[in-house]
């Protein structure tokens, strides 16, 4: 008897109980009569249509997110944890009308939005930009390359490529722009890839410039004394002659060292030797827009008449045991005393025995310790830095 009124002893101080199995394990308080169900869904109510609804903080669940189907009881109830199906009540029917009311016009009213946001932020159409190049032209790559071409008028210049959205570089990028209007230059803002596949995967820094190519002078044009030259004839001259030097990234460097060393010429053999390539100009730093570069198709008589006009011709080797017949002498031990030029051999074999030939001495730089076999040698553009500042520094100590 006692089991059989205590349902109802609950429902009539407005308290019901969860039940789970066969034990009463909570008591939760039914306010949804004085508060209503959430504002933001329809909420079912019990199934027997006496008791107040499950909502709230306690054992039920909410129903799903969804409108209902009609003007009855939503189509997928809340199934509470009693067990028992809810159907609506007359205030849910009322709540549901007013959810179907309300809920389709703010979706429409998004859509709305969110069409317009995206048509808003759409950008316009990149018109394709021609990355043919002009005939006869090639791509340099890099800021210092490219600045310091800007700023000459050894090249014709056609366009500049600046990558887009350089972040840190804005102001180099900014000056650039001001180089390029300085020079009638038109200049165009394009992705990375589009540098990328310019300059072929070289290290550009965000700039390219479509420009004509660099040639090598004649050696008549290397006997004309330079601006300053004519002030000071008794200046003690040092020119560099590279032969076979095929690396451009070794010529870059050598060039690059000559310039800062303060060598007056710089002359190369024709054959087998590396053109003047943007690539060369890269490794160089840029100095190859700046610094002449000679070449001759005839070293040996080149050199010939060199020695005739009193210059001492010195060449270098890594090892003394490699030459015969010409005395082998340490760069320290070198006195400069009179216009010079120093011979640089190509990366594999060094001078050819008919060049060493021609050469007074041939300067070798001590090693610091026992060599293992296959690493006696330094890199070319290494070498010729160690040599040039052995023999420049002379001059710089005599203050010519």
């Amino acid at each position: 008897m006692e089991q059989a009124l205590r349902p109802g002893l609950w429902k009539a101080v407005g308290l019901w109980p969860a039940r789970h199995g066969c034990r009463w394990w909570g008591v939760r308080r039914c306010s949804t009569r004085e508060q209503g169900p959430p504002s933001f869904a329809p909420t079912a109510t019990r199934g027997d249509g006496e008791g107040p609804p499950r909502g709230g903080d306690g054992g039920g669940c909410l129903p799903p997110l969804a409108l209902p189907q009609g003007d009855g009881a939503v189509t997928q109830p809340c199934v509470s944890r009693g067990g028992l199906a809810p159907r609506s009540r007359p205030w849910h029917r009322a709540q549901e009308s007013r959810a179907r009311q309300a809920v389709p016009a703010p979706r429409e009213s998004w859509s709305w939005r969110e069409g317009d946001f995206l048509k808003a932020r759409k950008s316009p159409e990149r018109k394709a930009l021609s990355m043919e190049r002009t005939k006869g032209s090639e791509i340099l790559f890099g800021i210092a390359p490219c600045s310091l071409a800007l700023s000459q008028s050894r090249r014709n210049l056609f366009r500049l490529f600046l990558k887009e959205s350089s972040g840190s570089r804005r102001l180099v990028m900014s000056e650039f722009v001001l180089q390029a209007t300085a020079r009638g230059v038109p200049v165009h803002h394009v992705r990375r890839r589009e540098l990328d596949a310019l300059c072929r995967g070289q290290v550009h820094q965000g700039v390219c410039l479509e420009a004509t190519p660099l040639g090598f002078k004649s050696l008549e044009e290397a006997e004309k004394p330079d601006l300053g030259d004519e002030e000071s004839p008794n200046r003690q001259l040092i020119w560099l002659v590279l032969e076979q030097i095929q690396d451009p990234m070794n010529l870059g460097a050598l060039l690059r060292t000559a310039y800062f060393l303060g060598v007056d010429r710089v002359v190369t053999s024709q054959r087998n030797s590396c053109p003047l390539t943007p690539t060369v100009s890269k490794a160089s730093s840029g100095a190859m827009e700046v610094f002449d570069v000679y070449s001759t198709d005839d070293l040996r008589s080149f050199l010939k008449a060199k020695t005739a006009e009193g210059w001492e011709v010195v060449g270098t080797v890594s090892t003394p045991e490699d030459v015969e017949n010409v005395p082998v002498i340490s760069c320290l031990e070198f006195q400069w005393n009179k216009p010079v030029i120093i011979v640089i051999g190509s990366e594999g074999d060094g001078l050819s025995l008919e060049t060493q030939l021609l050469c007074h001495r041939m300067l070798a730089i001590p090693p610091g310790r026992a060599l293992h076999p296959g690493i006696e040698s330094l890199n070319v553009s290494v070498a010729t830095g160690i040599l040039l500042h052995s023999i420049c520094s002379q001059k710089m100590r005599r203050g010519d």
